[in-house]
């Protein structure tokens, strides 16, 4: 929609870059805070967010070329991550189990480094999501409802001209909706808030593909994003049955 926010001469300063910038350090802060607030050591969550956001970072845009490898004509394009093109569940899944490796290797309280993952979380994928939609990757299908966007900016990756459906800003609104619901109700350091998260995205991301219109893989009439999130959403739920029942016993 803007995919260019500030630009003097050959210099050029990408929205999306920016937004996903402000995401991850915002997202970095809220987590520090929410890890002091469980009385989890800030050194060493401040570690495990760093290296957790980098190897989401690196894989998510890994996985988006994987699957985009005809649009990259120059290697260099593929390190260009500021101008767009990140897969979001290929930055989440790597880098919490990145995540997951560090807290055992250091031996901190997993249930609560995850909770405390969950305000930064929301807000970072919001932004970065804002940042798609500034952009237009992960452009959504065809539509005639009202609310359809039409991008015009010649260096949107969108196509231009037509009414689609803003999927980015649906996945957007999940995430802001998911950051003040979480506000209201702060994890309490169980697992339950972040695999409600996972669970509930996984639900909301795959009814969201079907209004998708960007290039992607399909098998038995579901794409590869629909597959991930199927095992997203059983892997979720069954971590929220054996919460529920660790805590009733």
């Amino acid at each position: 929609m803007h995919p260019i926010l500030w630009s003097i001469g050959p210099l050029r300063i990408p929205t999306f870059g920016f937004l996903v910038a402000c995401g991850v350090f915002f997202g970095f802060v809220l987590f520090e805070r929410e890890s002091k607030r469980l009385g989890l050591p800030p050194q060493k969550a401040g570690d495990i967010a760093f290296w957790a956001v980098l190897c989401g970072v690196l894989s998510s845009r890994l996985i988006f070329v994987f699957f985009h490898l005809h649009d990259y004509r120059s290697i260099m394009d593929v390190f260009k991550i500021w101008e767009g093109g990140l897969v979001l569940y290929g930055g989440l899944l790597p880098g919490v189990g990145l995540a997951i490796l560090l807290i055992r290797r250091w031996r901190l309280p997993l249930r609560k480094v995850l909770d405390a993952s969950v305000l930064g979380l929301c807000f970072g994928f919001g932004m970065g999501r804002l940042g798609c939609f500034s952009a237009g990757c992960c452009y959504g299908r065809m539509t005639d409802l009202p609310w359809g966007v039409v991008f015009s900016d010649p260096n949107s990756l969108a196509p231009q001209g037509i009414r689609l459906h803003p999927t980015q800003l649906y996945e957007s609104l999940f995430f802001w909706l998911s950051f003040a619901f979480f506000m209201r109700f702060r994890p309490k350091g169980d697992g339950i808030s972040f695999w409600s998260l996972t669970l509930s995205y996984s639900l909301f991301r795959f009814f969201n593909e079907f209004l998708r219109g960007d290039p992607r893989s399909y098998f038995l009439g579901l794409s590869h994003n629909q597959w991930v999130m199927m095992g997203l959403f059983i892997f979720s739920l069954s971590m929220l049955i054996y919460l529920r029942n660790a805590k009733n016993n």
